[in-house]
């Protein structure tokens, strides 16, 4: 573990752990990206893998938002398709349409041609070199967060070769192939242990695992194809680290769409329990009570269209929803959109700050 500047601003770290907190922490899901002017102005020179895997690159794009806006956190500029990149999959980022595997997952056979776990992860060293990088650069400002996407997300990428309103082609091999798509499942969550915990010691001070297709699952599923895997992953990912004398780090788990599964996910071992803002925070609140996890969320995207005095209106709501100040994040219910006004982020920021 390198020697980083002191944290000047744990608000986030506390608010995770359910501790007191002077304010409440806020910070945006990609809120590096293209939304900003000087994040487009880098991107108009490099591809967009190409900043992913240039430690540099990535480590200046993290730091953007963090001079322009008062957040209380930064996440490493990266993407949760680097895991299918290393496990030996290719991955193009194509403007206008998304990502795309020019070669996906066809049937069972082609996941002999997956690296191992272990196989998989010197190639991701150069997401730990940004980090590490990063939290130097930040000189102990505010947290960095490290994260990766959830087996389920990450399969039905590598099987539908891109974007998917259905997922049907996914969602097929759960029906036909179940021990194909737990082997598959299973692949994944140990890179995923390994890249997080790897995250840990490069210097990312909290994790998220972003399961962003839970909307596509009903509860049956999830229960079988997905909330194992989540499990497993916090429990080893601590496990792991404890076992190497260091502390571990928050985890939060963001099910967009798994509303259905929230009780579940208050009990599968993360500390922070992210929202969608199609969940009502009281409501969620009421669910998530016995296990005392700390709630993160959940304004929508689109609120942030809103004139300032509306959406200042619309934030003080949220916070009387959410309620307990010391076990509450705040965040968006999804990440910003590329034609974002930074000015309503500002206004987003210090609205929350004001709470």
């Amino acid at each position: 573990m390198e020697n980083f500047p002191p944290l000047l601003n744990d608000r986030i770290l506390r608010a995770a752990r359910g501790q007191d907190v002077d304010k409440v922490p806020i910070w945006v899901m990609r809120q590096a990206g293209r939304y900003l002017p000087e994040f487009r102005k880098v991107r108009e020179k490099h591809d967009f893998f190409t900043i992913c895997q240039t430690p540099e690159l990535a480590c200046e794009i993290t730091l953007q938002p963090i001079s322009r806006f008062d957040l209380d956190a930064a996440i490493i500029f990266s993407d949760i398709l680097v895991v299918p990149q290393a496990l030996g999959m290719e991955v193009l980022m194509k403007p206008g349409t998304g990502p795309v595997f020019p070669k996906p997952l066809i049937d069972s056979c082609d996941l002999d041609a997956l690296k191992t776990a272990k196989a998989a992860l010197p190639d991701l060293n150069y997401v730990f070199e940004a980090i590490t990088l990063t939290r130097k650069r930040l000189e102990g400002k505010v947290p960095l967060i490290g994260f990766t996407g959830a087996p389920w997300t990450l399969m039905s990428y590598m099987i539908e070769g891109g974007g998917s309103k259905t997922l049907s082609k996914a969602k097929k091999w759960l029906y036909t192939c179940p021990e194909a798509s737990m082997k598959l499942l299973q692949l994944l969550t140990d890179v995923n242990v390994d890249y997080l915990v790897g995250q840990v010691k490069a210097g990312a001070q909290m994790l998220q695992v972003f399961e962003s297709h839970a909307e596509h699952l009903d509860e049956d599923l999830f229960n079988k194809f997905s909330l194992p895997f989540l499990t497993q992953i916090c429990s080893r990912v601590k496990k792991t680290l404890r076992d190497d004398d260091i502390e571990p780090v928050p985890m939060t788990v963001f099910a967009k769409g798994g509303h259905y599964a929230l009780k579940s996910l208050a009990n599968s071992g993360y500390d922070v329990v992210g929202l969608d803002w199609t969940i009502d925070p009281g409501v969620a609140r009421e669910v998530c009570e016995e296990s005392g996890v700390t709630l993160q969320g959940n304004l929508d995207p689109c609120a942030l269209y809103a004139p300032k005095e509306e959406l200042e209106a619309i934030v003080k709501k949220m916070g009387a929803k959410f309620g307990h100040k010391n076990k509450w994040i705040a965040n968006l219910g999804h990440g910003i959109y590329p034609d974002m006004d930074p000015e309503s982020m500002t206004t987003l920021v210090n609205a929350v700050h004001k709470l």
